[in-house]
């Protein structure tokens, strides 16, 4: 019984590291989201060089993928160098959980656009789904005060794709896979990002 209980597991292991290849090689194969990629990775180049910043935002998972990514910023990529300007909105629990009170959940990131964004900063928000409200009421904001706009959504975009500038969308309906695609685009931006200013 142990035996199969484990030769299942293992069977399972292995068909979901396919799934979530499966996963990249599509989003390598559709250049067009290949080519917005990199085109992200040029608006946040020129934004650091002008001095703007990069404001993250999501929910669960994808709150957890927006610190991460503020994180390859602020601290390092793959090599030392100086800081990036990147935040996480979902950090300050204090004022996450004032917002939230004060005028409700949908409105806890968007409130800190208002007070930190500036035009020509960098917004990003992140939302499996594409459809958290708070999601797009931080990004329909971000482009009300001039900030370029970037979503990292499932494969549909959802509602949020019409709200930004650029949507990076994960070919995938399954919330881990589409996850996976997430920080995987988000390693890339960073590395090159930090190299083009850096290195080139």
């Amino acid at each position: 019984m142990e035996v199969r209980q484990a030769r299942n597991f293992e069977e399972r292991v292995g068909w979901l590291i396919e799934a979530s290849i499966a996963a990249k090689q599509k989003l390598l194969q559709d250049a067009t989201q290949v080519s917005t990629i990199a085109e992200v990775s040029r608006v946040i180049v020129e934004a650091v060089r002008q001095g703007k910043k990069i404001l993250l935002c999501g929910n669960g998972g994808s709150a957890a993928d927006a610190q991460h990514i503020a994180a390859e910023f602020v601290g390092r990529f793959a090599f030392d160098r100086p800081a990036l300007p990147a935040l996480a909105l979902s950090v300050n629990t204090s004022c996450v959980t004032a917002i939230g009170n004060d005028y409700g959940f949908d409105l806890v990131f968007s409130r800190q656009i208002e007070a930190l964004g500036q035009k020509g900063d960098v917004a990003i928000g992140i939302s499996t789904s594409g459809n958290s409200a708070n999601v797009i009421h931080a990004m329909s904001t971000s482009k009300r005060l001039g900030l370029h706009t970037v979503a990292l959504s499932g494969c549909t975009g959802g509602k949020l794709m019409d709200e930004v500038d650029f949507c990076l969308r994960a070919p995938s309906n399954d919330t881990p896979r589409i996850q996976e695609c997430h920080i995987l685009m988000g390693h890339i931006i960073s590395e090159l990002v930090e190299h083009t200013i850096f290195r080139e």
